[in-house]
């Protein structure tokens, strides 16, 4: 079992070294199967879904999407961890689960790293920290003014401690100076109620679930955590606009078991890559506030290490830790 400190980048470079069985001539024969470690009907689900239906497609054969949820994503990792690594099995991950986790859990039955071989960076996009326009600040700055005015007296909702939307308001809290209480609930449904009840006064999520709020006005969007504005909301900041040096980003991805034939993992990331690039695609991913990558394998691996090193900034500096 791993340890948060014991995720290092040598562990990601045996990940990248190891070698999977031969490749088998001929695959897919059977149907693929893609676990997402979340309830249905979510953003990162949809993603999933998208990307099955096309990829399956390409390959000729079934991509099933199997909704595990539960323990913040891990007990749907530890089955693919498990899995034989003969590229019928898959976990469609976002940041949360494919680096939070790695970084917050103390114990776990797999290992966050070594147990996984990265596929495919699939999507990127921000998330949007809103508030509720009953709070008396109609902008970033004067929501920062107000808390800094009265310390403590605000709350902020996370999806749960340890997850991305809590280090999202940790990271706010130590950039800005600001006292304000949190609140972890069990998913990010529950956030929203209490946050359009105006019983938190900020939480940050997707931008999918938050757009028909903000577009009707019954939510105030104060900033996005890319380090660019997002399309689907260009007249809102990105927060390091106001706050220097804050960014947080979101992402999608792909990850089969370690040993994962190479041939098989570089097919999957080429025709995810053509699939992003689908005009149908493309319109569909921009409804959801998100932007298509498409990376390949050795890229993603790269870019997986980098993340794992930015977020475990973070967690270190905050002191965040689940499990006992």
């Amino acid at each position: 079992m791993l340890n948060r400190r014991q995720v290092t980048l040598t562990g990601l470079a045996a990940l990248a070294a190891s070698s999977g069985p031969s490749f088998a001539q001929g695959w897919p024969t059977k149907p693929i199967t893609f676990v997402v470690p979340l309830a249905a009907g979510g953003g990162v689900d949809m993603m999933a879904r998208l990307l099955a239906e096309n990829l399956g497609e390409a390959l000729g054969q079934r991509v099933i999407v199997e909704n595990q949820g539960g323990a913040g994503g891990t007990i749907a990792a530890a089955r693919v961890a498990r899995a034989d690594p003969d590229g019928y099995t898959y976990i469609f991950q976002s940041v949360s689960s494919a680096v939070v986790n790695a970084l917050v859990y103390r114990n776990l039955s797999y290992d966050p790293v070594k147990d996984f071989a990265p596929v495919t960076l699939f999507s990127r996009f921000p998330l949007v920290a809103t508030t509720n326009p009953e709070i008396p600040a109609k902008d970033l700055k004067e929501f920062i003014a107000l808390l800094k005015a009265n310390p403590d007296k605000y709350s902020y909702g996370s999806s749960g401690v340890g997850t991305v939307t809590h280090l999202a308001g940790e990271l706010f809290k130590s950039l800005t100076g600001v006292q304000m209480v949190h609140v972890p609930y069990r998913g990010n449904s529950a956030v929203l109620t209490d946050l359009l009840a105006n019983r938190v006064a900020l939480t940050f999520d997707g931008i999918a679930p938050l757009l028909q709020h903000i577009h009707g006005g019954t939510l105030r969007a104060l900033g996005v955590t890319t380090a660019e504005r997002s399309p689907a909301l260009p007249d809102v900041p990105a927060m390091r606009e106001v706050i220097p040096g804050y960014e947080l980003p979101f992402w999608t991805g792909l990850y089969a078991p370690a040993r994962t034939p190479k041939e098989i993992i570089d097919r999957v990331a080429a025709e995810t890559a053509k699939i992003v690039g689908k005009p149908e695609v493309e319109k569909r991913l921009g409804e959801l506030g998100v932007v298509g990558v498409g990376m390949p394998a050795g890229e993603f691996d790269t870019f997986w290490r980098q993340q794992l090193a930015y977020y475990g900034k973070i967690v270190e500096a905050n002191k965040i830790t689940v499990g006992p």
